[in-house]
C-alpha cells in the first residue's frame, strides 16, 4: 500500500446524490478513504439530476465534506443551467481553496465542470500533484449545436477543457477512445494521460421494495439512470413505442427525473410505457433483477464524449443489456471482442426492434458477462492509477 496521503477532490456531484458522476465520486472517494488516505471534498448539495438543491447534511465516515449551493436556483433552459452550474460553482471553489488546499498532496478535478479548475489554476500549490478524471469531453457535445450562442459556447469551452487538461499532471479518462480524442482536441502528451473504465459498485443484495411496479407476466423493458441530451430521449421513446406496436407482452419503463423525463411524460400517450422516480440505491439491484432487458443508449455521434457508468453494474448483474452507440466505438468494439450480447450501432427505428427481438429470444451466458465485468471494471485499479 502506497503512504497515506491527503487529497482534495473538487467536483459539485456527491453523496447522497443517487446516479451518475455524484455515486461515481462517492464509490471513488470511500474506496481512498478505505486505503488509509484522508479525503476531503469541495461540493455542492445534492441537486442531480432534478436540478433543484436539496440541503443534506449527511456525512461519510472517513470523508470531510464541504458543501456549497444552498441557496442555488437553476432553470429549466440546460445551456442557463450549465452556465449557472459553472460559474456559481467557480466562485465557491475560489472561496475555499487556500484553506482546505493546505498539506493536501494529490488535487483531484473531476471533469465537467472545468471552469472552477480553469480559474483556480494560479491559486494551487505548484507541489500539489493534479490528477484530473474525464467524465464527457463537453466539447463533443457541444460542436454540433447549432445558433450563434452555442457557437460561442462551443469556443470556450475548446479553451477551457484545453487549458485544464494541459494543466494537469495526469489526465484518467473512462475510455481509450475519450483519451484519443483529447489527445487530438488538445495536443496532449501521452505519458500524461491514463485509461480506466467506470467500476462495479453493486453488492448482490436483491431487495423486494419495488416488486409492485411491474407486472409479473409481462416482459420488462428498462431505461434506468441520468436521461438527457446524450442519451438520444425522445427517439428512445420513439422506440419503445415502436416496439411495443410489434413485440407482444412487453411493458417499457423509464426510472429517471429532470426536465427531460417531464417533457416525455408529456408527449407519451402509450399505456405500455411507464414512468417512474429513480430508485433508492438500496434497490438497484433488485431493479436489475427485474429487467428482463436494460437499455444502454448513446446518441448518434456522441460515444467518444463519456462512457456510461452504470455500464459496468449492469454487466455484473442477472439481466440482458441492450447497448446502442457508434459504429467501431469503443464500447462497440469491447462487446464483440468479449462476445457480449448485445448491442446496435444503428438508431434506425426498424433495425432496433428487430434487435430487442432477438435478444428477448437469446438465452444469455450471465455467468461470462460477470466474469468480464469483474475483470474489466475494478474500482482498486482506478485507485492504484490516481495513486501512481
Amino acid at each position: 500500500m502506497s503512504r497515506k496521503k491527503n487529497i482534495l477532490i473538487i467536483s459539485p456531484f456527491f453523496y447522497p446524490e443517487p446516479i451518475s458522476t455524484g455515486k461515481f465520486n462517492t464509490d471513488f472517494a470511500t474506496a481512498l478513504s478505505r486505503n488509509g488516505h484522508c479525503v476531503t471534498i469541495l461540493c455542492y448539495h445534492p441537486f442531480y439530476p432534478n436540478w433543484k438543491i436539496k440541503k443534506s447534511n449527511d456525512t461519510i465516515k472517513g470523508i470531510k465534506i464541504i458543501r456549497g449551493g444552498n441557496f442555488l436556483s437553476f432553470t429549466k433552459k440546460s445551456l442557463i443551467r450549465r452556465i449557472i452550474l459553472e460559474f456559481s460553482f467557480t466562485f465557491f471553489i475560489l472561496r475555499k481553496i487556500a484553506k482546505y488546499q493546505k498539506g493536501v498532496d494529490i488535487v483531484i478535478p473531476v471533469f465537467p465542470p472545468s471552469f472552477a479548475f480553469f480559474t483556480v489554476l494560479p491559486f494551487l500549490n505548484k507541489s500539489i500533484r493534479k490528477t484530473g478524471l474525464v467524465h464527457d469531453l463537453q466539447e463533443i457535445y457541444s460542436e454540433n449545436q447549432t445558433g450563434f450562442i452555442n457557437k460561442i459556447v462551443h469556443y470556450f469551452i475548446h479553451i477551457i477543457e484545453k487549458k485544464c487538461y494541459r494543466n494537469c499532471d495526469k489526465l484518467i479518462f473512462l475510455s481509450k477512445e475519450m483519451k484519443d480524442k483529447a489527445k487530438h482536441l488538445y495536443g496532449l502528451t501521452e505519458e500524461k494521460l491514463e485509461v480506466q473504465y467506470p467500476f462495479i459498485t453493486i453488492k448482490d443484495k436483491i431487495t423486494e421494495d419495488i416488486s409492485a411496479l411491474f407486472n409479473k407476466n409481462r416482459k420488462s423493458i428498462v431505461y434506468s439512470g441520468a436521461l438527457g441530451e446524450k442519451q438520444n430521449p425522445e427517439k428512445l421513446l420513439l422506440f419503445f413505442n415502436e416496439a411495443s406496436k410489434k413485440i407482444n407482452n412487453l411493458d417499457f419503463y423509464f426510472f429517471s427525473n429532470g426536465e427531460e423525463i417531464k417533457k416525455l411524460k408529456k408527449i407519451n400517450n402509450n399505456p405500455k410505457i411507464f414512468f417512474h422516480s429513480l430508485v433508492k440505491r438500496e434497490n438497484l439491484e433488485e431493479l436489475y433483477k427485474r429487467s428482463d432487458v436494460q437499455i444502454v443508449p448513446q446518441k448518434e455521434g456522441t460515444s467518444a464524449g463519456s462512457l456510461p457508468s452504470k455500464l459496468p453494474n449492469l454487466l455484473a448483474s442477472d439481466c440482458k443489456v441492450f447497448l446502442i452507440t457508434d459504429k467501431n466505438s469503443e464500447l462497440h468494439k469491447l462487446f464483440k471482442k468479449h462476445k457480449l450480447d448485445f448491442v446496435t450501432t444503428s438508431w434506425n427505428i426498424t433495425d432496433m426492434v428487430f434487435k430487442l427481438q432477438e435478444i428477448l429470444e437469446k438465452d444469455i451466458d450471465f455467468k461470462h458477462q460477470k466474469k468480464i465485468a469483474k475483470k474489466i471494471f475494478t474500482i482498486e485499479e482506478m485507485v492504484n492509477k490516481v495513486l501512481k
